[in-house]
Order: structure tokens, then sequence, then C-alpha cells
């Protein structure tokens, strides 16, 4: 993104131009962890009302999770990820589960 500054009290008049890096923002895995009781319809179901996924992948997913203790269900920016999550998270609590959903960095 060009910028374009007076050199004002220089007397020249002249015009400077800087340029200003943006870097994209980090990204952050979105990460399922398995435990004994959340029921496996009721993360498949998370994982469409708060994820969007279709009902096909959701179902891949919590597979995974269920097989192998954890899965990433998403990449999000930081307050995207967080946001998924903690609503993920509540949506258990209100159904009595002890769903664990964790972000980090990717």
């Amino acid at each position: 993104m060009a910028d374009i500054h007076s050199n004002q009290g220089t007397g020249t008049g002249a015009k400077t131009r800087s340029r200003v890096l943006v870097e994209e923002p980090h990204h952050y895995k979105v990460i399922f962890h398995n435990d004994d009781f959340t029921t496996m319809e009721f993360v498949t179901e998370v994982l469409k009302q708060v994820f969007g996924k279709p009902t096909d992948e959701a179902v891949v997913l919590m597979m995974k999770v269920h097989r192998e203790g954890q899965a990433v269900v998403g990449v999000y920016t930081y307050d995207v990820a967080m946001t998924k999550a903690c609503q993920a998270m509540a949506m258990a609590r209100d159904e009595g589960f002890p769903l664990k959903v964790t972000c980090e960095p990717e």
C-alpha cells in the first residue's frame, strides 16, 4: 500500500512515497480432543453447526477424533479460531458434555 506524504515545512513542496508492509495474520488450528463421554452424534452436530461442515466431512472428522484421539477441524485467524472453539465448548457444556477444544498456532 503506498502512502503519499507532503514534505510540509521544507519549502520544496515535494511529495514522497512510503510503503506500508502488511503481514498476513497468523493462523490457528482448532483441535477437537476425544473423551469417553461426548457422543459421536453431538461432535458431528457441533462440526456442522459451528464449523459449517457438511455432514459427510463432519462424520469423517468425528471418526478421526474418535480413532486418533484428536483432529484438526479447521484453521482460522486467531479471533475466529477462539470464537469457534468457545462456541463449541459452550454448546457441549449446555448439553453436559466435557468436549475439549483447543487452538494452537499453525
